[in-house]
């Protein structure tokens, strides 16, 4: 039975390689950019890095099922070893300049978190975690903020683009904690958003419309740092639901019940048709 230490290293070195791509796009600033969908962007950095990031590990796990955003629809997951990949999360970021845009690598093995890393490409900072063995940045523990007073956290979101059917809710949601924490942050990218939790630099962190490939890694990042993940409903359809809520225990419970309080019962899900 692996341990999950050589996967990491694969991962680790799929990430590198990609970013060094992503690097070079971004100082050559020569890149085709297309649209997937409204506001969801695609650049030629994101198709190339995914392709280098696939190479590496087909080569070393060829029996692997793998997810990623450019090449995957699948919104499921088999049985056994799943990657999942993002090579650019943050394309919009990415797209701008803006430097938060991360590589985001993930291993799942029987519908379980088992490997994660995510690789914040302009700063270099690497988050990576094993299942039951901890979470790092650059090599170093990281834990979870300890701060238990939701008016002394600062919490972390996204803004919703291309699915926009919740935002009045959103925007009263949005509004009430800039009255009630002590900070509102949206760097761009869930990935990253993430693993801020996991280091104690937010407090919490909570959106919708997400993708497994935008979460895959960096929730297995928070919770061996010692906090909680889940669904806005408290429960585990988060990897697929498209509504993640995380953050310490403390601003992680408070986050859950006050999105009680502003969707309901069917918007706390995700309407899966078919």
């Amino acid at each position: 039975m692996s341990d999950f230490t050589i996967e990491l290293n694969i991962a680790k070195k799929a990430a590198e390689s990609a970013a060094k791509i992503i690097r070079k796009y971004r100082k050559d600033r020569n890149f085709s950019v297309e649209f997937k969908g409204k506001n969801d962007l695609v650049t030629e950095a994101d198709v190339k890095a995914e392709e280098e990031i696939l190479s590496i590990i087909k080569k070393e796990f060829p029996n692997d099922y793998i997810m990623a955003e450019e090449s995957s629809n699948k919104q499921e997951m088999p049985d056994g070893r799943t990657w999942l990949i993002d090579p650019i999360d943050g394309t919009t970021n990415f797209a701008h300049g803006f430097p938060v845009y991360c590589v985001s690598i993930g291993l799942w093995e029987d519908r379980e978190p088992k490997m994660g890393l995510v690789l914040e490409v302009s700063s270099g900072e690497c988050f990576t975690a094993i299942k039951e063995k901890g979470a790092f940045l650059n090599g170093n523990p990281i834990t979870v903020s300890k701060q238990d007073n939701p008016s002394n956290a600062l919490i972390g979101t996204g803004f919703p683009y291309n699915d926009l059917s919740l935002i009045d809710n959103y925007l009263r949601f949005f509004r009430m904690l800039m009255t009630t924490v002590q900070g509102m942050r949206r760097p761009g990218a869930a990935s990253y958003d993430l693993c801020c939790v996991a280091c104690g630099r937010f407090e919490g962190f909570y959106e919708y419309a997400l993708n497994p490939w935008d979460v895959g890694a960096a929730a297995l990042i928070v919770q061996e740092a010692g906090g909680k993940v889940t669904d806005w409903g408290g429960g585990n359809d988060w990897l697929f639901g498209k509504r993640i809520v995380a953050g310490n225990p403390a601003v992680h419970t408070f986050l859950v019940e006050e999105i009680a309080n502003f969707f309901d019962e069917n918007q706390l899900k995700e309407n899966r048709k078919g």
